[in-house]
């Protein structure tokens, strides 16, 4: 759908979904506000892991032969413009523990899906209390604090950054919500699955070579002998305060993966925004404004392609891959 009028869209939220939306809509000369009281939000405190091949069945993100390229392509065009380091390539080290789990891993190696993420052996030890590993190609992990500390700096500078929708703007029609977890737990989109997850931030010196995955969770080196631990799934006590529980159990995946000489110099936690199978959604609510969520775990992955389809879906009349699109039994309140 064209739109000829100048009048700004509201982008609500200033999470990486709605970061990478308005930077869309900067670069189409699209006039736009960002609507954010700059409180926090789970993009803010996300270690921004990239993991070509997750989880315990070891199977290739959603969709990241599309999603990956522009991910990577959109942070390094931040980069250049901004003098900043954003984004950070390390290859992953994904571990197993038991000859049952080394099984499933190695099971899938060859398949045309899973093989070109594998690295060539490069001769790595597998490190104490595990079993064998295998080496990812196209993991890394995004700085997102910066992203965002980077990017609400430009808009200000703009003149297009608000702490809060105006009065005058109430009823707005040209509204896109990007709320993450506060518009799913406010019924945005329906039906939720978000999650608290709890994150420690550990001085100690340790190989930085790698991203570790493993032992039910990931250690990041992040520079200057500190490196992010987790994490923590949480369905019941949807807040953002750190547990003593949720310590107990990083530090036990950071004595597993790391080791025990270690400081811990940060505690945070903040709720994932997640709907059905952890697949980001976008499309329309019932009162009419547009939705940008559903990121999960794994924005730093979807939210710049998600961020230009939906600007190509509403401004050029290109409808996205209706894998992405939510349908209304789907939508919540306004």
């Amino acid at each position: 759908m064209n739109e000829s009028s100048n009048k700004p869209w509201h982008v609500v939220g200033q999470g990486l979904a709605g970061s990478c939306l308005a930077f869309e809509f900067f670069e189409r000369g699209i006039p736009f506000r960002v609507i954010d009281p700059g409180v926090g939000g789970s993009s803010r405190v996300a270690a921004g892991l990239l993991n070509p091949l997750t989880g315990k069945n070891f199977q290739p993100s959603w969709m990241i032969e599309a999603f990956h390229p522009h991910a990577v392509k959109f942070y390094r065009k931040l980069e250049q413009k901004f003098g900043v380091a954003l984004w950070h390539a390390l290859p992953v080290m994904r571990l197993a523990e038991t000859e049952r789990e080394w099984l499933k891993i190695s099971a899938k190696l060859e398949l045309p899906e899973v093989r070109p993420w594998i690295a060539e052996p490069c001769g790595t030890e597998t490190p104490p209390g595990f079993i064998q590993h295998v080496i990812l190609n196209g993991g890394g992990w995004l700085d997102t604090g910066r992203f965002l500390d980077v990017l609400r700096s430009f808009f200000d500078q703009e003149g297009v950054l608000l702490q809060r929708m105006e009065e005058t703007d109430s009823g707005h029609d040209r509204t896109i919500l990007c709320e993450g977890s506060e518009g799913l737990i406010k019924g945005r989109l329906g039906a939720h699955r978000c999650a608290k997850g709890e994150i420690l931030t550990l001085k100690a010196d340790w190989p930085t070579d790698f991203i570790r995955v493993g032992a039910g969770g990931w250690l990041i080196p992040i520079g200057s002998g500190r490196f992010r631990v987790g994490s923590t799934y949480e369905w019941d006590q949807l807040d953002d305060k750190p547990t003593e529980k949720g310590m107990v159990r990083i530090l036990e995946i950071a004595r597993r993966l790391g080791g025990e000489d270690f400081q811990v110099a940060d505690h945070v936690a903040a709720i994932r925004p997640i709907v059905r199978r952890s697949q980001p959604l976008m499309g329309r609510n019932v009162a009419g404004h547009w939705v940008l969520n559903g990121m999960g775990s794994k924005g730093v992955l979807y939210a710049p392609r998600m961020a230009s389809m939906l600007a190509d879906w509403m401004f050029e009349g290109i409808e996205p891959d209706q894998n992405v699109v939510f349908q209304p039994h789907h939508s919540g309140a306004s």
